[in-house]
């Protein structure tokens, strides 16, 4: 794991209520890469791992979800209209709260949504609360990612699991230019520490659960931010936030103007992006009426 001091809880709050228009405007209703594979729009792209990571984690349909940092309940929305899920979504931001309670409202899936505005790393639920925790680009903001996990195994039953895709540091052993692109991707993206698949694999044992797929998307994430550089030099958004940084936020102004940073990071190596998923083991008696658990595997795309 790479580390970075000076990053803040409050910081990271702020920031979301800020730029969650400009994500919007930006982007579109998923804060989250695209998963390509030939040469589709952003848009489709940004379903395209939604649905891969549904399908590596095999939620049924109907279950029972956590999405922890919803973001504007894009991923939420999705798992509750095209899943039939029904999604209980965190985020620090009140703005995203409210964005993702609207549209989800607005879609008719009030009765099958709830957002809350809560710290992942403090919210309390009940034991069993859940089926399945989903996670799409919000571990990297977690302080205490090994904690985080062990309390978040508690709230899922037996035979349920977590459906993470994540920023990464790229495996060991660390140059000291990796280490360097790294935290300064931790900087300028406000993320406490940036963890390896291997830390991640063992973070998920370590809190009772079974590691099965983790698939190495990067090579097609990449276009996420060769496309959003494009965008936002491109309608002169960029020059709009170094006129008002002020009122904007430096950090809003030093994350609009690097998204070089982490395409380089991914170039260079010093970064990847996967998919993980989890299973919580089968209790007993589940097991011996013959449910298996998962097995493990690791891919490459």
């Amino acid at each position: 794991m790479i580390s970075f001091d000076g990053i803040s809880k409050s910081r990271i709050r702020t920031h979301y209520e800020v730029a969650t228009l400009f994500y919007r405007l930006l982007w579109g209703v998923h804060i989250h890469h695209g998963l390509w594979h030939a040469n589709e729009s952003s848009r489709l792209a940004q379903r395209q791992l939604v649905e891969h990571l549904l399908a590596e984690s095999g939620i049924p349909r109907g279950a029972s979800v956590v999405d922890v940092g919803c973001g504007m309940g894009g991923s939420s929305i999705h798992l509750a209209r095209h899943h039939e899920c029904h999604v209980t979504g965190i985020t620090l931001s009140g703005m995203q709260r409210n964005w993702a309670g609207t549209s989800a409202t607005m879609k008719g899936l009030r009765s099958r949504t709830r957002f809350l505005r809560q710290d992942a790393e403090t919210v309390e639920f009940a034991p069993a609360s859940f089926d399945y925790l989903w996670s799409i680009e919000c571990t990297e903001h977690l302080f205490d990612k090994p904690a985080f996990f062990r309390r978040a195994a508690d709230w899922l039953r037996p035979g349920g699991g977590v459906a993470l895709c994540i920023w990464l540091a790229g495996d060991e052993p660390h140059s000291d230019e990796d280490i360097d692109q790294v935290k300064k991707v931790c900087d300028a993206f406000l993320c406490p520490s940036l963890g390896t698949s291997a830390d991640y694999a063992t973070w998920l044992r370590d809190a009772g659960l079974e590691v099965g797929s983790i698939c190495d998307l990067t090579p097609k994430i990449t276009r996420t931010w060769e496309i959003c550089d494009s965008r936002i030099k491109r309608t002169g958004m960029a020059q709009l936030v170094r006129t008002f940084r002020g009122a904007f936020g430096g950090d809003f102004w030093k994350f609009a103007d690097n998204f070089n940073l982490i395409l380089n990071a991914y170039r260079s190596g010093a970064m990847k992006y996967a998919s993980i998923v989890a299973r919580k083991p089968m209790s007993d008696e589940a097991a011996a009426g013959g449910i298996s658990s998962i097995r493990p595997r690791v891919e490459g795309v």
